[in-house]
């Protein structure tokens, strides 16, 4: 199931074992992953269909995937982890990071504190010259 989480949150394969090394902070401190592929995941096997994009009521729906209402990792895996994801699982990466949002270009920015991750969601994602040109379709045409 951890994989899984690992497998969906980021097609960069050397952000992978950073990524799980988040997960694990988190669980450690017992705080809730907080994921979109399991709000997502959740949302398909509710509605019967994977929704396009992710809501602020998205991630308050309450499913049993829903990993900013639960604690812990969800019921079942929600995808089929390929090896590096499961690889990156068994040996995080050691970091402090409990954070992370993606750059819009493939890549993920880090972080260890909440102020942190403000600073690069604002930076990354809400601010809209950051995301010109950097939709997926876009990133798919430039490779």
């Amino acid at each position: 199931t951890f994989a899984s989480i690992v497998e969906k949150e980021t097609g960069h394969e050397k952000d992978r074992s950073v990524v799980s090394s988040v997960f694990h902070n988190r669980l450690k401190k017992k705080m809730k992953l907080q994921t979109d592929p399991t709000v997502l995941y959740g949302l398909a096997v509710l509605k019967g269909a994977m929704p396009n994009n992710i809501s602020k009521l998205d991630l308050i729906t309450p499913t049993r995937y829903n990993s900013y209402t639960n604690y812990g990792l969800p019921p079942t895996p929600i995808s089929n982890p390929g090896r590096n994801a499961i690889a990156a699982t068994l040996r995080p990466a050691n970091t402090k990071y409990l954070y992370f949002v993606s750059r819009n270009d493939g890549t993920t920015a880090f972080s260890e504190s909440l102020n942190q991750h403000n600073n690069a969601v604002n930076m990354f994602q809400i601010n809209p010259k950051a995301r010109e040109g950097k939709s997926w379709k876009d990133l798919k045409k430039n490779k």
